[in-house]
């Protein structure tokens, strides 16, 4: 049996502002362990003994992100494969270009497992026999989902009804797909017994689910189908990465695989388990991961309380004092505070949506800004100037690059520096610094085995991040290239 985990990076998270990002999004947060979501799915996926390949679909922009956190575990069991996203469009659109993929690669037999990236869950062993489980049931000829056994009455999940008078061997033919639902209609699907949570974890046949998408949701197939024709495939050995053309995929169909499928088909099963899932959807629910004191307080960082009762504080970076409050989420980053009652933990996402409508960037960029090569983090914005710490990883390099507007000044303060100014080239030990005026070309590189870290200071008339001109660049980003951030590796058969 071919089992293909596919893991789907999408949503930004915005109920975990202001940790979670447009540019680190929510399943690169991470947890109390340091384990980000991310890497906890990838291992789950690299863990189960018969998945031949991982294929992750997600932004094109996350894709270094997104290497980075796999790399951390010394590679994978599995070859990886990419499907890079111009932009969201929605979870069928990720589901059947995955599935087109693995028809290609692997035949209309092999299984694809549908795993969000964003998910938690505490009991692996369950989850694995409940894999096998739904992997027999897809072999069958059904459309798998893993139904998740309600532990409490829950408004803001999707529930799946069973319908309990189909015996499948370990699953239940789906009778419909709910909304979600209000307090008191959620308490009477708890006590039939025959409901459960919608995980948004599937497993299908590639060919079942392509018959069906074609039945059911041609458009969406028909659309995916035409992108994949006029986009990019870059191979390599244990590697595959496509990244979907801009135009062409902006004409895919923007719904769920929820509703342009599940929905509509007869084919649908589920299989119930319990393996101690949680969506992670609010600040709640990440609080709950940390033990809580004598008085219901849960802390992350150092935090000092005093008569203060049921709150869950995230400050890892400086100290934080509570009196006399109960019940609050109070998270602290460099750039931006939150403190919001419990009881409206859900509603982070409307501040998210203030930000847009303001144009104010602290719902797309944290002040430290991660990038294929680095990092980059801004230490004061000011009138004319701007000063940043810059941290290059060993073996990277900045692409060769100019700006219009500003100049810039490099100050080495720790490993050593490959600099390109202008028509010169040198090496920058610590201490050690450059000038660089505007309208020149220049390029930074780290030739070192540890990371270079320097400080830059702008200026000029205008420093916005936006005043670049990419000449050459290794990630793909170069001034008429598409910036989708795939390696230059060469395209070889198969």
């Amino acid at each position: 049996m071919k089992l293909i985990p596919v893991i789907i990076s999408g949503g930004v998270g915005s109920r975990l502002w202001p940790v979670s990002r447009e540019t680190h999004p929510k399943p690169f947060m991470a947890l109390p362990d340091g384990q980000s979501l991310i890497q906890k799915t990838f291992l789950r996926a690299n863990r189960l003994g018969n998945a031949i390949e991982v294929l992750t679909v997600t932004n094109r922009e996350l894709l270094f992100k997104t290497e980075d956190e796999y790399a951390k575990f010394k590679g994978s069991k599995a070859p990886l494969s990419y499907i890079l996203e111009p932009f969201g469009r929605n979870t069928a659109a990720a589901v059947v270009g995955a599935a087109l993929q693995l028809l290609a690669t692997h035949g209309p037999d092999s299984l694809m497992l549908v795993l969000p990236a964003d998910h938690l869950i505490a009991d692996e062993k369950a989850f694995s026999a409940a894999v096998d489980s739904a992997c027999a049931l897809a072999r069958k000829g059904w459309l798998v989902t893993f139904g998740i056994k309600p532990a409490y009455a829950e408004t803001g999940f999707g529930y799946i009804e069973a319908n309990t008078a189909s015996d499948l061997g370990g699953g239940m033919q789906v009778s419909r797909f709910v909304e979600k639902p209000n307090l008191e209609t959620a308490k009477s699907y708890v006590e039939a017994g025959n409901y459960y949570w919608n995980s948004g974890m599937f497993c299908f046949p590639v060919g079942l689910l392509i018959e069906e998408m074609r039945q059911h949701a041609p458009e969406v197939l028909e659309a995916v189908s035409r992108t994949f024709d006029v986009s990019r495939l870059t191979t390599a050995k244990d590697y595959r990465c496509l990244a979907l053309d801009a135009d062409a995929f902006g004409q895919v169909p923007d719904i769920s695989i929820d509703y342009a499928l599940m929905e509509r088909s007869s084919r649908v099963a589920t299989i119930p388990c319990d393996i101690g899932w949680s969506d992670i959807g609010s600040w709640n629910a990440v609080g709950n991961l940390t033990a809580a004191d004598t008085d219901g307080n849960r802390f992350e960082g150092e935090v000092l309380s005093q008569s203060a009762r049921n709150n869950y504080v995230n400050s890892p970076q400086r100290l934080t004092a509570l009196v006399g409050v109960e019940d609050l989420v109070v998270v602290d980053t460099p750039d931006a505070l939150l403190i919001a009652h419990k009881d409206h933990a859900q509603d982070v996402k409307h501040i998210v949506g203030q930000l847009k409508a303001a144009g104010h960037t602290a719902h797309l960029l944290h002040q430290t800004v991660h990038r294929p090569w680095g990092t980059y983090t801004t230490l004061e914005d000011g009138d004319r100037f701007k000063i940043k710490r810059i941290v290059v990883k060993p073996g990277a390099q900045l692409s060769l690059q100019m700006h219009h507007h500003r100049s810039e000044h490099w100050v080495v303060v720790s490993g050593a520096a490959l600099v390109v100014n202008d028509t010169n080239e040198f090496i920058l030990n610590p201490n050690e610094s450059t000038f660089i005026r505007a309208g020149h070309k220049h390029r930074l590189k780290n030739p070192g085995v540890i990371d270079l870290i320097l400080i830059e200071v702008q200026s000029g008339d205008y420093v916005g991040e936006d005043d670049i001109v990419r000449f050459e660049d290794r990630y793909g980003r170069a001034d008429g290239a598409e910036a989708s951030g795939v390696k230059p590796i060469e395209v070889v058969a198969g």
